[in-house]
């Protein structure tokens, strides 16, 4: 199998597979969606009653939204996450699952109102390195006399378990497009061109390129309109152009990384149970 990585970015990843099986694709595709483990806020306790500000005025602890509401949008915001440090909390030995630096994130949030509550007020206890990726996700807006006091827990999920320890969105691949313009046939009226919704086709000095293959979506329009017939597109199973996002917790690369390893782990068990049947 070659791999060719066209983009990688910090939070998106574009590479073309060749010499490789469709569900090999997909397989890689359900590990990055299900499989890749990520910190994500679990458990979130708030603060009931009066809160007594710097300077003695006082606010109740209450919002505008459901406490339920708000612990479902803490627990969507991306957490930074250190594959190598964090494991999971039921198979930590360090603390037997009671909740330590090696396993669990502790977080608080204090605001007053009247303001709006974002996910940058999300402060970490102890380690300031693990404040949050996007610090501008809004979560509640406080009116006057309003206030906001509470403390989260993050721990290590998979997207399996729930969307909020989903590391990968978008994650999607088609078949490389093979597009060929018969040039015995073509007149050069540059109806391919002209129909094109994805500007796949340049019409120059009495030649048709195709000179963005990967753009094309095969909505076959070009053969559909095509007046001599003389455009066909198809799909190369064998060369795969597969791409994904994250959502920032992880890295593109260490996504993709985790995501390789751990279908070769499994690849690997199972080849290993099915030389031991007898």
């Amino acid at each position: 199998m070659k791999v060719d990585v066209l983009k990688l970015e910090d939070r998106y990843a574009e590479l073309t597979l060749e010499d490789v099986d469709p569900n090999f694709a997909n397989a890689l595709r359900r590990t990055l969606v299900a499989d890749i483990p990520k910190m994500a806020i679990e458990d979130v306790e708030f603060h009931l009653g009066p809160i007594r500000g710097e300077e003695g005025e006082e606010s109740e602890s209450v919002t505008p939204l459901f406490d339920e509401v708000i612990a479902h949008r803490l627990g969507l915001i991306p957490i930074p996450t250190d594959l190598e440090l964090f494991t999971f909390r039921d198979q930590c030995k360090d603390c037997a699952s009671e909740g330590c630096p090696n396993c669990t994130i502790m977080y608080s949030l204090n605001k007053k109102g009247p303001c709006t509550v974002y996910s940058g007020d999300l402060e970490p206890v102890g380690d300031s390195s693990l404040k949050v990726v996007d610090e501008k996700i809004p979560i509640v807006k406080l009116g006057g006399g309003q206030a906001m006091l509470v403390y989260a827990t993050a721990i290590l999920g998979t997207g399996k378990d729930h969307a909020k320890w989903q590391v990968a969105q978008g994650v999607g691949y088609k078949y490389f497009p093979v597009i060929e313009v018969d040039g015995d046939k073509c007149d050069f009226c540059g109806v391919c061109a002209e129909v094109c919704p994805r500007d796949v086709f340049s019409v120059k000095k009495k030649k048709v390129e195709v000179k963005s293959p990967l753009d094309c979506n095969f909505c076959m329009t070009c053969v559909e309109e095509c007046p001599k017939k003389c455009v066909s597109v198809e799909g190369d199973p064998t060369k795969i152009h597969f791409h994904f996002e994250t959502d920032g917790s992880l890295k593109a690369a260490d996504a993709l990384r985790f995501a390789l390893n751990s279908l070769a782990e499994k690849f690997e068990s199972l080849g290993k149970k099915v030389y031991s049947l007898k």
